[in-house]
């Protein structure tokens, strides 16, 4: 399968955008070589802002580019980017809707042999607790570069969670993202799996597995979580009659505890939720994530044990 570094990909999409924006500032930290923002920085300067390791003002001087009418991304590893200046985020994007794309990599624990201190599994927790952020976490490169466009193009405050190492390409090339809208990537009435980022690729895998034992399980891409997708949720589960989630994050506050308030609210069925139980440890991103989980496996184990109960 082809694969993608989507934090590359990022980085080459900025510079598309300013060559076609003017309108466009970039504002990164002291990683711009690892997120690729560096990219954007060489060919546009004059519209390139190096701030150092001070994320609380990187996502200041953000908000006051945005005031000034610019489209302002900012990034930098997603430790980094949510945690750090939350208080920030919040006062001066989060509340005046200011124009602020937050694009961060290295997220969750796939970062490998950075290990713990660097591993992101509370993010989407944090950015969905903003009203008014519209939160993306892309399965892939295409997925993260059509994120990416439709964040520079649309109002208001983004975050788009992306990847260290390189990820399969589960999109063709012309691809099309909707912002708010799930995708059905495999059809199949056993059970649904609903998937973000990283793991959409294991639900696929884990799809193909249980089909050889007559398990037709569909599979659903939750690329944006907010604003979530209720409906596509809703028939899932009363098509299928069992849920199966999986991320790379935190179980709480992330995919599974959204899809689950819509179960709660509107359609009671059994749910499995796939996610981490808390922060792992330095070592290959592969072996850390079927150590904690995280595998195709353990998906495919979900959906067994869901099963049970449906």
């Amino acid at each position: 399968m082809t694969t993608a570094v989507t934090r590359e990909v990022f980085g080459k999409t900025l510079v598309e955008l300013g060559r076609e924006d003017p309108n466009i500032v970039v504002l990164g930290g002291d990683l711009n070589i690892s997120t690729f923002a560096n990219l954007f920085g060489q060919e546009f300067p004059e519209r390139f802002f190096d701030m150092g390791p001070a994320e609380q003002n990187i996502m200041s001087i953000a908000a006051g580019l945005a005031s000034s009418g610019k489209t302002a991304f900012a990034t930098t590893f997603a430790v980094f980017g949510t945690g750090r200046p939350y208080d920030q985020i919040r006062l001066g994007i989060a509340q005046p809707g200011a124009s602020v794309k937050i694009v961060c990599t290295h997220a969750g624990i796939s970062v490998g042999e950075d290990g713990i201190s660097a591993q992101s599994i509370e993010d989407l927790a944090l950015m969905c607790a903003l009203p008014g952020f519209r939160v993306i976490v892309p399965a892939d490169g295409p997925e993260a570069a059509e994120a990416v466009r439709v964040a520079a193009h649309e109002p208001g405050p983004f975050y788009i969670r992306l990847s260290r190492g390189a990820t399969p390409v589960v999109h063709e090339d012309r691809f099309t993202f909707r912002l708010g809208k799930a995708e059905t990537m495999r059809a199949g009435e056993a059970v649904t799996i609903i998937a973000c980022g990283i793991m959409v690729a294991a639900a696929l895998e884990a799809a193909e597995r249980l089909a050889r034992d007559g398990i037709h399980c569909r599979v659903i891409n939750m690329a944006t979580l907010q604003p979530l997708d209720e409906e596509a949720v809703v028939q899932a589960a009363s098509e299928t009659g069992a849920v199966v989630t999986a991320e790379e994050h935190y179980r709480n506050g992330g995919l599974g505890s959204l899809v689950a308030q819509v179960l709660g609210r509107r359609m009671s069925v059994p749910l499995e939720v796939v996610a981490l139980d808390g922060y792992a440890e330095s070592g290959k991103p592969d072996q850390l994530l079927a150590k904690y989980g995280l595998s195709a496996g353990d998906v495919e184990s979900a959906v067994r044990r869901v099963l049970e109960r449906k």
